[in-house]
């Protein structure tokens, strides 16, 4: 009898297993598709960022502090040979910035089609003097670095006050 009473207590275990086993395993295409659809790939999940930054714990002031150190450091660099000096009336310039998945960087002026300058000479400028960063961790996208473009306004009329002191 002690026996028979661990075995009965079991038997409803036993039956009640039977509806797991006979569920349908999901396809593997089905899942990866399922999942696939369920990122935003427009955004990712942690912004590039320098060692400065890394002690805000806020995601949206971990960036700001990124693009506003990073626009600081631009306008210091080319204010040793600034595009302002030889385009005086140019008080902003768009820079195109691609941080890649290797911790580097690259620049590019962005065009306005209103303005005419010698863009060619400006683009020069800026790829001579925009060397040298210091480390740059890429931006993640769930925990893989990714590469990351922006455009960062560079108000060059902050470099022409800078000059004048």
């Amino acid at each position: 009898m002690r026996k028979i009473i661990p075995i009965l207590l079991l038997f409803p275990l036993f039956f009640g297993a039977c509806q797991y086993i006979n569920k349908q395993v999901p396809d593997e295409k089905e899942l990866l598709e399922k999942e696939l659809q369920s990122i935003n790939w427009s955004q990712v999940d942690e912004f590039p960022s320098v060692a400065s930054c890394d002690s805000v714990s806020d995601k949206e002031q971990k960036k700001q502090c990124f693009f506003q150190y990073l626009t600081e450091l631009i306008q210091i660099k080319l204010s040793v040979d600034t595009p302002a000096v030889v385009y005086p009336q140019l008080d902003t310039i768009d820079v195109k910035v691609t941080v890649l998945p290797n911790a580097t960087m690259t620049f590019e002026m962005q065009h306005n089609d209103s303005l005419s300058y010698n863009y060619a000479a400006i683009d020069s400028i800026i790829k001579a003097r925009l060397v040298d960063f210091p480390e740059i961790n890429p931006a993640l996208k769930r925990g893989i670095p990714v590469k990351t473009q922006f455009i960062l306004p560079v108000a060059l009329d902050v470099v022409k006050k800078n000059k004048r002191r």
